[in-house]
């Protein structure tokens, strides 16, 4: 069994070590659910890594928004560089459900685009908590919403032994049951090659390619000779295996014995729903339904796949009605029935856990109808809050402000981390009037910059956190925002940039609430503070005040014409941690000391990366002549646009324009 071996760049410090202590206590004394309150800034992360080691539990890490969540991801796998630290959220960079207005009779096909990326991550986390126990997973909240079934999942896998005997036609025939695509010129994730007597796979995860050599002696049957893996974004040599396991290509996988009775089941519901729509005198319904649900099941027969095979799970998972669908916590029960779940930022985490199916259910019950869906469909959804409670076994709330539910589960069992590491107090406060209130943030901006320090603008609309961005950059502030419609792997991207001074502020909106680690920021000013409301109440403002607490000249400035009730809570509870922190400070004689942090490459730049090595190894070098470098690229550009990555195939235009710029112009 692997153990979680914590690589700690420093010790455990100001009210970690009593922190870290009590946790892991009460965990293996077995408490269901503890609570460590920590102020923004005290490290917390670094607290759940040494718990991790000390409990040696795979654990579940569940954030409430996908940017804190690749921050968490990115952190962890600093810290367990030995270990399997996974990253598991939504794969839509855009994503409309379907859904029915019957008001306007109004039909919203589902449209999604599907984030390649993020999808590949799925896959690896799925693949490492059936393979490995030492697995920690950082999930969005879509961790509790329908996959395939686990059972089928890993029963579906394919060992490969060196010794095997099998045909590559065999092993071919398996791998297209398990959603794999032929490719014999170049594999993507997800798909394979057969060359001669060598079948070499691209794992839907896209972290190997796996290399699998068959020969048969005289008289002999034919039999694996050799397994052997590379990493595809690594190198290009192959590394010998004696065995390995090759996961489904998709995450819902028909089960292939039991396929007829499961299409024969769906047949059965789809007569029963026919009759009793034409009963009510539904044609037009009927009509539709049975339209939708043929071509569905032709598609299942034929391919083993469909598009929105999901609202069939039910069936093909031989689930009984009422039942939940299988989710990622499921494939943690399969393989960890101890795992530990750490639900972070939990005061926004856990409600957003609650209202998850009620929405779901409200869509599809509309879905239904109507006649775009059998009443089946209704069981692909997401975990009711209760289930959720019923499937997890440990559980850690981490928040700096939790609310009462996470308080009142833990009982006793909350341990507090109020003095920070470094020192620093809570950020100073203070209230202005709103009149002139741009002209003075682009003052107060502008005093930072010079300093070589950030600022952030909170908003309560993504159109004024855009009208605000354009106006600070009519005055010559260097600023961007951020809100929901950023796509998700942009979003590190752009907290990257502004660390690194690329621009002086970032607006925003609920992105910018909790849990961001931005040490650079010394500088938050919260417009509308007095609205009172979801977005201006205590735990949203505390944890707005928060974003400045990492940095030595921390200042919060409120915008307002009135103080609200939340306005003077917040307020008053940022004062007293405040003092705490100062009479520690004294009492220690500890000098506050400024957070300085590595700037980590985000996931983003990481796939740029892929993508750039994966070019130069397929291009060569530019000393085989300039005039066949750009006829390589240009190729390379052709096949980007094929594949409608534009993104890549601009940032190849843009190459080959600056090469024949630098050949022109005699410059290297």
């Amino acid at each position: 069994m692997s153990r979680f071996v914590l690589r700690q760049p420093f010790s455990p410090a100001g009210d970690q070590p009593q922190a870290i202590e009590k946790i892991t206590g009460f965990l293996s004394g077995g408490a269901q659910h503890s609570t460590l309150l920590g102020v923004t800034g005290s490290g917390k992360t670094f607290t759940m890594a040494n718990v991790i080691q000390n409990i040696q539990r795979p654990t579940l890490i569940i954030s409430h928004n996908k940017t804190l969540a690749a921050q968490l991801y990115q952190e962890l796998k600093e810290f367990f560089p030995e270990n399997s630290v996974h990253y598991f959220v939504s794969y839509y960079d855009y994503y409309q459900p379907e859904a029915y207005i019957p008001q306007t009779n109004t039909y919203i096909e589902k449209d999604a685009k599907i984030n390649d990326l993020i999808d590949s991550l799925r896959h690896a986390a799925t693949a490492s908590i059936l393979s490995r126990s030492d697995t920690i997973i950082v999930a969005s909240v879509s961790c509790i919403y329908g996959l395939g079934n686990p059972e089928e999942y890993e029963k579906a896998s394919i060992e490969i032994k060196r010794g095997q005997r099998i045909t590559p036609r065999e092993l071919a025939k398996n791998l297209v049951t398990l959603q794999y695509k032929r490719n014999s010129i170049d594999p993507q994730r997800g798909e394979f090659r057969m060359r001669g007597d060598t079948i070499e796979i691209t794992t839907p995860s896209h972290e190997e390619v796996v290399r699998i050599e068959f020969s048969a002696k005289s008289g002999e049957e034919t039999a694996i000779t050799a397994i052997s893996t590379r990493r595809p974004d690594i190198d290009a040599t192959f590394y010998p295996l004696h065995a390995t396991r090759i996961f489904p290509a998709k995450h819902f996988i028909p089960p292939q014995k039991k396929l007829a009775l499961a299409l024969k089941n769906i047949r059965s519901e789809l007569r029963e729903r026919l009759l009793y729509l034409k009963k009510k005198g539904k044609l037009l319904e009927a009509q539709r339904l049975e339209e939708r649900t043929r071509y569905d099941l032709a598609m299942i027969a034929e391919m083993g796949y469909s598009p929105g095979i999901e609202n069939y799970s039910r069936h093909l998972d031989f689930r009984e009605p009422g039942k939940p669908s299988y989710t990622l916590i499921d494939y943690f029960k399969k393989s960890h029935p101890n795992f530990l779940t750490i639900i972070d930022e939990s005061h926004a985490s856990v409600p957003q856990i609650r209202g998850m199916y009620a929405g779901d259910k409200s869509r599809k019950e509309t879905l239904i109808e109507y006649g775009f869906r059998l009443p089946s469909a209704l069981d692909n959804r997401p975990l009711r809050f209760e289930e959720f409670q019923e499937k997890v076994d440990r559980v850690l709330y981490v928040s700096a402000t939790p609310a009462e539910y996470e308080l009142k589960k833990s009982s006793s069992h909350i341990a507090k981390q109020i003095i920070r590491p470094t020192g620093l107090l809570d950020p100073k406060i203070e209230i202005r009037k709103t009149k002139n209130q741009i002209r003075d943030i682009i003052g107060e901006i502008k005093k930072r910059s010079n300093a070589g320090e950030r600022s952030l603008v909170l908003t309560l609309t993504k159109r004024l956190a855009e009208d605000i961005t354009d106006f600070l950059k009519e005055n010559g502030i260097k600023t961007e925002y951020l809100h929901s419609d950023i796509k998700t792997l942009e979003r590190p991207e752009i907290l990257k940039n502004l660390r690194m001074g690329n621009f002086d502020a970032l607006v925003g909106i609920n992105l910018l609430r909790e849990g961001l680690d931005l040490p650079e920021v010394s500088f938050i000013a919260i417009l509308d503070a007095d609205k009172e409301g979801f977005l201006r109440n205590e735990t949203t403002l505390l944890q707005m005040i928060g974003r400045a607490a990492r940095h030595a000249h921390g200042k919060v400035i409120f915008y307002a014409d009135i103080i609200t009730a939340s306005m003077s809570k917040a307020i008053d509870t940022t004062e007293q941690r405040r003092k705490i922190q100062h009479g520690y400070n004294k009492l220690h004689k500890v000098v506050p000391r400024q957070i300085i942090k590595d700037i980590r490459k985000s996931i983003l730049s990481a796939r740029d990366t892929i993508q750039k090595n994966e070019l130069e190894d397929t291009l060569g070098s530019k000393k085989d002549g300039v005039k066949k470098f750009i006829s390589a690229l240009e190729l390379e550009m052709k096949r980007a646009s094929k594949k409608m990555d534009f993104e890549l195939a601009a940032k190849i235009r843009d190459r080959i324009e600056k090469i024949r710029k630098e050949k022109t112009t005699g410059t290297d």
